[in-house]
């Protein structure tokens, strides 16, 4: 009676609401098994792309769908790997709730987050979709202010299957608010990591010799409205450490003919990658457009700095990439999409942030010689694995439902 009486007050308020337009109903729902991921934070949307990327090592046919309350962010998320398709949800409108499942029709829920929307879970629950709740910390949840009336609360937690506490106290208050034991788990936090991309290693070990031991930094994903910023950067470094070498990787293509500008008129010997140019001990830069290489470069450079993070809303990448493969990261302001990542590295010392020209010069300067490289490289190595556990735990999770759960939606 407590659960119903509670989710018919809040659905009864709830359809007073304007019954918003539904945007997630421009995409068709595709073909196979689709796991939808429903996002309360940046922070979160970025673990659970990343998470995505993970699952699809071993389903490589998954879809994932991932879902966010309208206005719970300053800006809309941009795009990541391991998101297909992204719902921006109006409202938690009865109405909304029915058409969004029946027009998607998931095979699983991953619900990220305290931030619950009772008439989503609820309806979600009574279609046998199976639902895991995960990140819950022991801050969620507060006290009822209006004790008049039925609290929803309790009804949506126990709608999911199992729920993942990030701490004893979070466990135990999901136990006081009515959540059978059975339910509840205690896991390392929700948070991005990595899958650091490969490499060959004939390749590695040819750019190796050729290099000849040679102090390097890396420009990642570098936009062409940060190239006189870095160039600056690398020729005041050049002053003290004449055989410095930068390598630049474009975030597009079509830049590079700017970038080719730019360097002769700095005076600065390049050298273009991928036209198959040979590195000699006189090059100063190496450019490249493909950035399939990045896993070479990280490899190579124990300093990257990370493109697109000087520039207001573009699109940047995920940090733990680099430190993943012993590269220390320098970054811009402009973190957004990745700023949980960036502080968690920032904090470890394995990150440091810049703002301009003469900042980056004198980090590189300082972050290049080798004892401050190394110190830094273990500590991005720990940031990365720190939560590694609680990934394949994640993984493993979600394949022993999708399996259950099979259906017409599994592939053949």
């Amino acid at each position: 009676m407590a659960r119903s009486l509670g989710l018919a007050a809040y659905r009864a308020l709830a359809r007073r609401q304007p019954h918003a337009a539904r945007p997630f109903r421009n995409a068709p729902r595709p073909k196979g098994e689709l796991l939808w991921a429903h996002a309360t934070t940046r922070a979160r949307y970025s673990a659970l792309c990343d998470l995505s990327l993970r699952l699809r090592i071993f389903r490589p046919e998954l879809q994932v769908l991932i879902s966010m309350e309208a206005n719970r962010f300053d800006l809309p998320p941009v795009p990541l790997d391991g998101c297909d398709h992204i719902a921006i949800l109006p409202s938690d409108h009865p109405s909304t709730a029915q058409e969004f499942l029946a027009h998607w029709s998931p095979d699983l829920c991953l619900w990220a987050g305290a931030d619950l929307m009772p008439n989503l879970i609820g309806t979600a629950s009574d279609s046998g979709i199976p639902m895991l709740l995960l990140d819950i910390d022991d801050t969620d949840f507060p006290f009822r202010t209006r004790r008049w009336l039925p609290d929803p609360t309790r009804t949506g937690l126990n709608c999911f299957n199992a729920i993942l506490a990030n701490s004893d106290a979070a466990a135990a208050k999901l136990r006081r608010l009515g959540v059978s034991q059975p339910k509840i788990s205690v896991n390392a936090p929700l948070r991005a990591s990595a899958t650091p991309p490969s490499c060959s290693d004939e390749e590695l070990n040819d750019v190796t010799r050729d290099i000849a031991n040679r102090p390097v930094w890396l420009a990642a994903h570098l936009r062409t409205e940060e190239f006189d910023t870095v160039l600056a950067a690398h020729r005041a470094a050049l002053r003290l450490v004449h055989r410095l070498l930068l390598i630049v990787v474009i975030d597009d293509s079509a830049d590079a003919e700017d970038l080719k500008t730019r360097l002769a008129d700095l005076g600065l010997y390049s050298v273009d990658w991928d036209t198959g140019d040979v590195v000699e001990d006189v090059t100063q830069v190496v450019f490249s457009r493909d950035q399939d290489n990045l896993g070479l470069w990280f490899r190579v450079a124990p300093l990257t700095f990370m493109g697109g993070s000087l520039t207001p809303h573009a699109t940047e990448s995920n940090p733990l990439e680099p430190a993943a493969l012993g590269s220390a990261v320098l970054y811009g302001p402009h973190v957004q999409t990745h700023a949980e990542s960036y502080a968690r590295l920032a904090a470890a010392g394995a990150a440091r942030n810049v703002r301009d020209g003469d900042g980056m010069g004198s980090a590189v300067l300082q972050l290049i010689a080798p004892d401050h490289a190394a110190a830094m490289a273990l500590a991005g190595w720990d940031v990365v694995t720190e939560h590694a556990r609680m990934t394949d735990i994640l993984v493993d999770t979600i394949q022993d439902f999708l399996d259950l759960r099979g259906g017409s939606h599994a592939p053949a």
